[in-house]
């Protein structure tokens, strides 16, 4: 099927997303009941909201603090190159990294943000001295260390505009 911009969701396709994002385990009885339709057309849209690529997935969302994964750093990462070939290869080995929950390239005074959590502060140290720190190109790091996280999660992005 042929991806369709945002514009093209209907008031019925954003109320099944934003039910979703907050309810992934619902039930299609519900989640119909919940939208104004009935079960087989709530169904059919459903699975052509994730065939379309508006919904990427389900996932239970895990409790870090119940995991023992309290340290939240940030690394700023700065390469010594930044052509096709650094990038590609930066990518790819930071995707290898388990610690690494977010990386994002950054327009600024370094190239990489990473979002990285850990068990505790030595771990960190590990991670970064280890594997981050080897990671092809990287020229230098720089850490921020979360003291409390206030929000977290993707949020609605139906209403991020």
């Amino acid at each position: 099927m042929a991806s369709h911009q945002n514009s093209e969701l209907d008031r019925l396709d954003t109320r099944i997303l934003e039910v979703v994002t907050e309810e992934g385990r619902i039930s299609i009885t519900d989640l119909a009941e919940r939208v104004g339709l009935s079960k087989t057309p709530c169904q059919l849209r459903l699975k052509k909201l994730v065939e379309e690529g508006y919904i990427e997935g389900f996932a239970a969302i895990l409790n870090p603090s119940k995991l023992g994964l309290d340290h939240v750093a940030f690394a700023e990462v700065k390469l010594t190159h930044t052509h096709e070939e650094a990038l590609k290869s930066f990518n790819a080995a930071v995707k290898k990294i388990q610690e690494v929950e977010e990386c994002h390239m950054i327009a600024g005074r370094f190239d990489y943000l990473l979002k990285i959590r850990t068990r505790d502060i030595r771990r960190y140290r590990h991670v970064l001295g280890e594997r981050i720190s080897s990671l092809p190109f990287v020229a230098s790091t720089s850490t921020n260390v979360a003291m409390e996280t206030i929000k977290e999660g993707r949020g609605n992005l139906l209403n991020a505009g």
